[in-house]
């Protein structure tokens, strides 16, 4: 199966879908899915367009409305998680994933399908530690502190996810878990960009949640964006047990959709000849959330996931034989994912434009539809169930009219942000106002180790130069060793072995092909870009 993966959208599905069709005409064969790594930025209308975080002057309707109001259709199937730019308002209807436009599907939160026997998760958001351990508070219309909140992953996501048991596939992440620059080639990450050196040699650029994440899943494939930079590692995971072979994850991120940026890359991935061509749902991801049903919160209160520290009468939610059967039974047997999208905002009309659009906290009846067949709450019906209580008390206030407040509180099971050691993208500063966004990021801090395979120089592979300028990757993906500083394979493997994973195949033997045949100048020329500078008024930390 043809798999083509896209680092940051920013609403440019039409560039995306050409670029996919030269790819086909070029390429062995038909590209069979599309995975979107976040800013996908969903727009439907205007009142959509002030749910993104950025400063208004930077707000384009781009092309997804057309999509939205069939007047175009995703031409290969489309499946994406949400990153930290996105129409919040549209997303938020969808917790639990749904399709957005025919054809184009979103995970969710954090979410979990199959398609063609592919296992395929996903979380939405970025690594924020102060909002971590919140609940699912914020609702339309938001104010400054909750446009950006929204986006911000929280624990009971990640404590879902960590109650999967079955082999992942693929996994699907806006920001990069933490530590994971020590398995790939650092140098030349650090080469591309200067900046990142502070937070790489603190360990505290990317998510620590992710990093968790990470370990616990173990996906054959994880797939990122965020950092607007391709960057491939080579992670090879613990044994748990000694007669068990170690798990390797072939991680991958990707730069944003611009002319001659690496945003694109299709792989070869095995998938399962008998199963359907139609999206499923995964009976193990819907087990769970019918488990964690009662955790959810919509409160800004922080709380922590019950763990088995004699506090909680219940602390293993992961999904029994019997729960899974359940599902099953509940779904009548039937795993298909409804094509039962419907339109249910006015769309953008180019000639009839309306800047006063009222802004609506909406319920989708997908997620009305799904959360019926399985018994389970809409977080959005709690929200409004929750603000009608907070109305009677009189207590109350809009949140357009709440002020933002980021310091004091408690941190999170992650240490506190370190927003003083962000760090500044000098290139991105000094472009003219119209070249595209600001690339600096914050990282959080966190004494969270990473139990893996400790990086060894003398066990080092370079497996990001095998990416340099590729724009198709066949079914694995290359290793070598140039780089001897910064890239851990594993304590098993010795320096210049051939790295097999689980499919078996030699991946220092397999031949790169190139997308063209062009080749990057050496000196790029200054592209004028529409975007720029799209995220400047955002919190350095929610930046990239």
């Amino acid at each position: 199966m043809r798999v083509a993966v896209a680092g940051c959208c920013h609403g440019e599905l039409d560039k995306i879908y050409e670029t996919l069709a030269l790819a086909e005409r070029r390429g062995p064969g038909p590209i069979d899915l599309l995975l979107c790594c976040g800013d996908f930025q969903a727009v439907r209308n205007e009142a959509d367009l002030r749910c993104m975080a950025v400063p208004p002057k930077y707000r384009h309707m781009q092309t997804f409305y057309r999509y939205y109001s069939g007047e175009k259709k995703a031409p290969v199937l489309t499946i994406f998680i949400g990153g930290n730019h996105e129409a919040s308002n549209h997303l938020q209807e969808l917790p639990y994933g749904g399709w957005v436009a025919p054809n184009i599907y979103y995970l969710g939160l954090a979410g979990v399908v199959k398609y063609r026997g592919v296992r395929i998760g996903g979380i939405s958001g970025i690594f924020k530690s102060h909002d971590y351990r919140k609940g699912h508070f914020e609702c339309p219309p938001y104010n400054a502190a909750t446009i950006r909140s929204i986006y911000h992953v929280r624990n009971i996501e990640v404590y879902k996810l960590k109650q999967l048991k079955q082999p992942m596939d693929i996994f699907l992440s806006h920001d990069w878990p933490r530590s994971i620059y020590h398995y790939g080639n650092k140098k030349q990450l650090l080469k591309t960009k200067s900046f990142f050196r502070q937070e790489v040699e603190n360990n505290t650029l990317g998510s620590p949640a992710a990093s968790e994440l990470l370990e616990h899943l173990k996906p054959t494939y994880w797939f990122s964006a965020h950092l607007h930079v391709k960057f491939a590692a080579l992670m090879q995971h613990q044994a748990k047990d000694k007669g068990q072979s170690a798990k390797a994850t072939r991680f991958l991120a990707l730069d944003k959709c611009l002319p001659h940026r690496d945003f694109l890359q299709v792989i070869e991935i095995e998938h399962d000849p008998s199963a359907p061509d139609y999206l499923e749902y995964d009976t193990e991801w819907l087990a769970i959330l019918r488990a964690t049903n009662d955790l959810i919160n919509v409160s800004e209160r922080l709380w922590n996931m019950p763990e088995n520290n004699g506090l909680h009468t219940r602390w293993d939610y992961s999904a029994t034989k019997e729960a899974m059967n359940e599902v099953l039974e509940k779904l009548n047997h039937d795993l298909k994912v409804p094509c039962n999208f419907s339109v249910t905002a006015a769309c953008y009309d180019p000639s009839k434009p309306q800047t006063q659009m009222q802004l609506v906290h909406r319920i989708n009846p997908q997620t009305t539809e799904f959360c019926a067949q399985l018994g389970i709450t809409d977080i959005n019906i709690r929200l409004q169930k929750a603000k009608e209580e907070q109305h009677l008390c009189g207590d109350y206030e809009e949140q357009d009219d709440v002020q933002s407040n980021d310091s004091g509180e408690d941190p999170s099971e992650y240490n506190t942000d370190t927003s003083a050691l962000s760090s500044i993208n000098p290139d991105e500063i000094m472009l003219d106002e119209e070249e595209e966004y600001d690339d600096s990021i914050v990282s959080a801090h966190s004494d969270v180790n990473t139990p893996s395979v400790e990086p060894s120089p003398d066990q080092a592979s370079d497996f990001s130069a095998s990416f340099s300028d590729i724009r198709i990757l066949p079914g694995s993906m290359t290793v070598s060793s140039d780089d001897t500083s910064g890239s851990p394979v594993g304590k098993e493997g010795n320096r210049g072995d051939p790295v097999e994973l689980g499919d078996g195949k030699d991946l220092t033997k397999v031949p790169l092909k190139r997308l063209s045949d062009e080749h990057e100048p050496e000196q790029r020329k200054k592209i004028k870009r529409r975007n720029q500078a799209i995220y400047a008024a955002v919190d350095n930390d929610d930046t990239a």
